[in-house]
């Protein structure tokens, strides 16, 4: 069987699969689940391009991982085919572990478990199947071997994962404030005492890269529609748990029934391999059809929320620089529990506040290395002579209250 295929990505044109192992991987059922996992999950219901799944985010990184050893080794950094093989597997793998609808529902249906807990514990199982051949891959992905600029390469503050998810949720929501200059980005990298750097040539493109990842944060990923809607997603999630512990019989797939009838946490979920082979069952269109079945059930606030989510007629969320106060949080909920029947516990599922947080650079740790023109590396602060990039490692905060439109408007135009 021919194992050298070429993938047809619309952010990059034609992407190789470049070993029989690597496409055995892609392969793999883990790898395919992928295919109906949305990338940015809710963002569709503002940006409608926004489609792109996760498997296409994972090849376009093994992609940019691919273009980015191509680069090291054209100025003689020594790098072997195991390392190549195993610094792609790595990425590839990497979101591996993501539920449906990504982000949103990660910490929804099993409490307290992240993706990338499950991806570490999916690699080691591939791991065993493959006979061994992961080790060096999860040994990168973990950070414990020596040559760390592997590691930085698949997670870091510039790393193919964010050159692809910026690159590519640019690409489908068509916020043309994300493109970055990931070629030029890509072809200034190097490596110096075994960590990744960045030529001094490539400083602006880095700078851009840095400046695009925030205001993509609060055009698309933190956008005020975006994020009420991915919170009516968990709280119609929640209604479903708490409905089916106390009997309730709902429309579910095998596998998302299993979650709304058990309570799965960390503890468990590590006990018993069960859970995590009804998680791996589980894809946006779990999710999606138990929505739309819902949506004419008998439980009122169920059905409610999930016409109003299939409907697109989503909360009205209002985002700003302050704080809600507590009488502004009271009045809102007043109207809503009035409007619609509710009683004080119900309110919660119709009214919710939280706080979103971007911060574009982090200070602290895996800095951005520049190596400049007399060999001295600089985290890029120091090395940049724009005024306002230490500006980007301070986290901002902003604060949102979503409820229902029909209560009228609240707070005004902000």
């Amino acid at each position: 069987m021919n194992k050298k295929k070429i993938i047809n990505d619309p952010v990059y044109g034609f992407v190789s699969i470049p070993s029989a192992f690597i496409f055995d991987l892609v392969q793999h059922p883990y790898l395919q689940r992928l295919r109906y996992i949305k990338q940015v999950s809710m963002t569709h219901l503002v940006y409608p391009g926004a489609l792109h799944t996760r498997f296409q985010h994972v090849v376009g990184a093994m992609h940019l991982m691919s273009l980015a050893i191509d680069t090291l080794k054209s100025k003689d950094v020594e790098i072997s085919p195991e390392e190549e093989e195993a610094a792609l597997a790595a990425i590839l793998l990497h979101d591996i572990g993501h539920g449906p609808f990504s982000h949103s529902l990660e910490h929804t249906l099993i409490e307290g478990v992240s993706h990338e807990m499950i991806s570490a514990l999916l690699m080691d199982k591939l791991n065993e199947e493959f006979e061994g051949r992961l080790t060096l891959a999860i040994t990168i992905f973990n950070d414990q071997y020596p040559r760390k600029f592997f590691h930085q390469l698949v997670s870091s503050q510039l790393d193919t994962d964010r050159m692809d998810y910026l690159n590519r949720d640019s690409f489908f929501t068509g916020v043309s404030e994300g493109v970055i200059s990931f070629d030029r980005i890509i072809k200034m990298l190097h490596v110096y005492n075994d960590e990744l750097v960045v030529e001094a040539k490539g400083i602006y493109s880095v700078e851009k890269f840095l400046i695009a990842r925030r205001l993509m944060y609060w055009q698309v990923y933190l956008h005020k529609t975006v994020i009420g809607a991915e919170l009516m997603l968990i709280k119609i999630l929640a209604r479903a748990k708490e409905i089916s512990a106390q009997g309730a019989s709902l429309f579910a797939t095998q596998a998302l029934r299993h979650f709304l009838t058990n309570k799965v946490d960390i503890h468990n979920f590590l006990e018993d391999p069960v859970h995590l082979t009804n998680f791996m069952r589980l894809d946006d269109t779990d999710i999606l059809s138990a929505v739309k079945e819902w949506a004419f059930g008998e439980d009122k606030i169920l059905r409610v929320l999930c016409t109003k989510l299939m409907q697109r007629n989503l909360l009205r969320t209002e985002l700003r620089n302050a704080s809600f106060s507590e009488e502004e949080v009271k009045q809102v909920r007043a109207k809503v529990k009035a409007h619609f029947g509710l009683t004080e516990e119900e309110v919660d599922y119709f009214v919710y506040t939280q706080v979103v947080r971007n911060s574009a650079y982090d200070l602290k740790q895996n800095n951005i290395k520049i190596l400049n023109k007399q060999g001295v590396v600089q985290d890029i602060t120091e090395a940049s002579d724009l005024s306002n990039l230490e500006a980007l490692a301070k986290s901002v905060e902003k604060y949102a209250i979503s409820y229902p439109k029909e209560v009228g408007l609240v707070f005004g135009h902000l």
